[in-house]
């Protein structure tokens, strides 16, 4: 099992992803992870399969949970049509680069926590192709970081100390301000 996770902001309102990662063998803990969520759906935290367009499952099967939770079905478009496609794009591009081997694809499954804001549901100007752009290369890169076992233990602890969480950096600058 394999897990990753990326922060990619910097875009238009509204458009940050942070997708959290966590890949491993169908016959294994995913697999029943995976046949578990979707099997029990709850009010607000839908689990979808991701999916390049209506009828058109990726592979390997990779299954989108909300990290949000879900109160309107303007952010439900979002998320299961925006959201949803870039997501399903990185992972074949995922086999295409080599990061998840294509011999694998039928057998590996991912569990994706996604976080959508929730004012991108009330943005009338959202920048869907900033928003698919910018979830297409999060997705990218916690796919890659969970492949590689990145960042490793030896450069975690080489660097515990020289990184601190960015919120909390927030927080302490508040205060001084």
């Amino acid at each position: 099992m394999r897990t990753g996770e990326c922060l990619v902001a910097g875009g238009p309102p509204f458009t940050a992803a942070e997708p959290e990662v966590v890949i491993g063998d169908l016959d294994g803990p995913v697999g029943t992870a995976i046949a578990t969520l979707t099997g029990n759906q709850a009010a607000g935290h839908s689990k979808v399969f991701a999916i390049l367009d209506t009828d058109v499952q990726v592979r390997p099967v990779t299954l989108m949970v909300s990290k949000v939770t879900v109160k309107s079905s303007a952010y439900t478009n979002i998320l299961m049509g925006t959201v949803q496609g870039a997501i399903a794009n990185w992972v074949l591009d995922a086999v295409r680069s080599g990061d998840i081997p294509k011999e694998k694809a039928h057998e590996l499954g991912i569990i994706c926590s996604v976080w959508l804001n929730p004012g991108a549901a009330k943005d009338e100007n959202l920048d869907h192709e900033a928003l698919f752009d910018i979830h297409r290369r999060a997705m990218a890169q916690a796919i890659r970081k969970a492949m590689r076992h990145e960042p490793t233990i030896d450069w975690l602890l080489e660097n515990q100390d020289k990184v601190t969480h960015k919120y909390y950096q927030r927080a302490l600058d508040a205060k001084t301000s």
